[in-house]
């Protein structure tokens, strides 16, 4: 995606810019300025039984630790290679294409729940496969459990050395900086806030999925978690009790960036490949660039 077209005047350091939307939508980030105003929640669940039995399957054949963590990113970035919309960002007022795909997440150092949580930030390609999700976050995970700091860790630390005014002052100035694209690339690479989607796997405690706020501060337009496996005993059309297995999903999405038609359009593909995982073993046959 990156590197395909020209950077012009008014374009950024992660996209560029989208001049040809609709006076409704440019004009909405002016009404809305804060994510936090913009936001909307969508719920939805997943038959993955079948899912479960490729997972398993991937597994014997090498895939130590293959999952749903790598499904739903996989199924998020194919979605992403024919709706490129959904990888849209707000910033400064303005609407722009992301160059690449990047996914947050956080990641605990160790299993312990003392330990450390920092952020992993992968960059993808829209032509990646279940399998390229499955090498690249395993070797972004594996480098942050094999250093001590990560580059989040070791910018936050430097600032709270800072008296509390002047840190305050500096946010403020960070701020200002990313409103008008003049952040440093440094800050950009290891900002939790500024990506295409972030993700939590709360199915990992155990548990449930919550409705995660996105946040103001950053670019970061989707906030994804979803939560354990659960089965549900229901009657096949003979009348026999079957166990399906399902798993619940939560996602709270910046509305200025797509309609609601889109999101919704957007939502179900991604279900669609949740449930045939198959299809995210080859890369796509087509790559939708976004509009300009």
């Amino acid at each position: 995606m990156a590197g395909k077209t020209r950077k012009r005047f008014g374009d950024r350091k992660e996209g560029r810019r989208l001049r040809t939307l609709s006076p409704i939508i440019s004009f909405t980030p002016y009404i809305m300025r804060d994510r936090s105003d913009a936001c909307n929640y969508f719920e939805g669940t997943v038959d993955i039984t079948e899912t479960d039995r490729w997972l398993r399957e991937q597994r014997r054949e090498g895939y130590k630790g293959l999952g749903m963590l790598h499904m739903f990113i996989a199924a998020y970035i194919r979605v992403v290679s024919h709706m490129p919309g959904l990888n849209r960002f707000v910033a400064g007022q303005r609407v722009y294409a992301r160059n690449d795909i990047t996914v947050d997440m956080m990641v605990k150092r160790s299993v312990d729940l003392e330990s450390d949580e920092t952020v992993a930030k992968v960059v993808f390609e829209p032509t990646d496969t279940v399998y390229d999700v499955y090498n690249k976050m395993n070797a972004a995970v594996e480098e942050i459990r094999s250093s001590d700091d990560s580059g989040t860790e070791a910018t936050a630390r430097t600032l709270l050395k800072l008296p509390r005014l002047l840190l305050k002052f500096a946010v403020w100035v960070i701020r200002l900086l990313d409103y008008f694209d003049l952040l440093p690339s440094a800050l950009l690479d290891v900002s939790p806030f500024h990506g295409s989607m972030i993700i939590t796997d709360l199915g990992s405690l155990g548990i449930g999925p919550i409705y995660h706020h996105i946040y103001n501060f950053g670019n970061l337009p989707v906030f994804l978690a979803f939560g354990a496996k659960r089965r549900v005993a229901e009657l096949d059309r003979h009348g026999r009790a079957v166990e399906h297995k399902y798993v619940d999903y939560k996602i709270v999405c910046d509305e200025r960036i797509v309609d609601g038609a889109y999101y919704a359009a957007a939502f179900k593909y991604m279900k669609y490949y949740l449930k045939n995982p198959s299809e995210l073993e080859r890369a796509p046959e087509k790559v939708v660039e976004d509009i300009y």
